[in-house]
Formats: C-alpha cells, sequence, structure tokens
C-alpha cells in the first residue's frame, strides 16, 4: 500500500510515483514510473536519429524470419524511459550510468511500463548520488528490460506537474 500517488497522462504517456511516505522527498524503496506506446512513428524518428535501420525494425518478414513475431521497437528507445522518468521529478538530474539486460521484445504498439526504483542514495555535498534499479514491463507483467542506473540528483525532493 502506497501513502502518496501522483498520475499525469499526455497521450501515450502516464506517470506514477509511489512511496510508503506522503513528505514528497526521494526515499530508498520509493518507485517512479512511466507508461508508454511506441509507435512507428517514434521508431521511425529513432532510427533517423540513431542512424539504426535494421530491417527487423521495419519490415515484418525480416523480423518474423528471424524468430520474431513482428517488427521490434529498438532496446535503447525502450531504454530512453529511464532518463525520461528520472528527469521529469529530478530536472537537472545527470545521468551517469546505465546497466542494461534485454530480455523479451517489445514490439510497435506494445504497452510498456518503464519502472525505476532508489536503492541507494547517498549525500555529497550540495548534491546526492542515487543508485536506481530500472525495469521495463510488457502490458504491466512481462519483464522486457533490466539493469540498474546512477544519477546526481540537485534535490530529493520530487517535482510533479
Amino acid at each position: 500500500m502506497f501513502g502518496r500517488s501522483s498520475v499525469l497522462a499526455k497521450g501515450s504517456l502516464l506517470r506514477y510515483f509511489s512511496s510508503s511516505s506522503s513528505s514528497g522527498v526521494l526515499k530508498i524503496g520509493d518507485v517512479l514510473r512511466q507508461t508508454r506506446t511506441f509507435s512507428n512513428d517514434d521508431v521511425g524518428q529513432y532510427s533517423k536519429l540513431s542512424h539504426d535501420v535494421n530491417p527487423l525494425h521495419f519490415d515484418s518478414e525480416s523480423a518474423r524470419a528471424a524468430g520474431f513475431e513482428d517488427r521490434l521497437v529498438h532496446g535503447l528507445l525502450v531504454a530512453s524511459l529511464f532518463p525520461w522518468i528520472i528527469s521529469s521529478h529530478f530536472p537537472g538530474a545527470i545521468y551517469v550510468s546505465q546497466s542494461l539486460h534485454f530480455r523479451s521484445p517489445v514490439y510497435v504498439g506494445d504497452e510498456i511500463v518503464g519502472v525505476v526504483k532508489a536503492i541507494s542514495i547517498k549525500q555529497s555535498k550540495k548534491r546526492y548520488i542515487a543508485k536506481l534499479s530500472t525495469k521495463c514491463f510488457k502490458n504491466g507483467e512481462l519483464l522486457v528490460l533490466d539493469g540498474e542506473a546512477m544519477a546526481i540528483l540537485p534535490t530529493l525532493a520530487l517535482e510533479h506537474d
């Protein structure tokens, strides 16, 4: 059971913060979430920026021949949920590192929930170094991506729109 929850709806984006406290300050165990459904346009725009034109992202036949159900969303596009979640709650945060393990494919149109959980927080001068568990789930239950991130936060106060 969580004492505080914030929800923001923007198109295909849904944002949540869950905490056992009501202080509005990030604590170990707190969870930040955003939901997003990746579209054909998202895949196309990401491909233009990254120059990743692998046919698995654009051609259903190629994807099926490789053993997938259909065209894949770029894994790093899915992982982009993590810095988005962090920066939307902590403007000015500095993303330091991210480990990633791709567990299951994400297809265009899949609903993905990005989850960031604070696992350690250390103060360093006037900033905070946060170690974060990072996970993405398809349709709310199937783990598709996980890892850990480190971020330098300017404050522990959570920003809410």
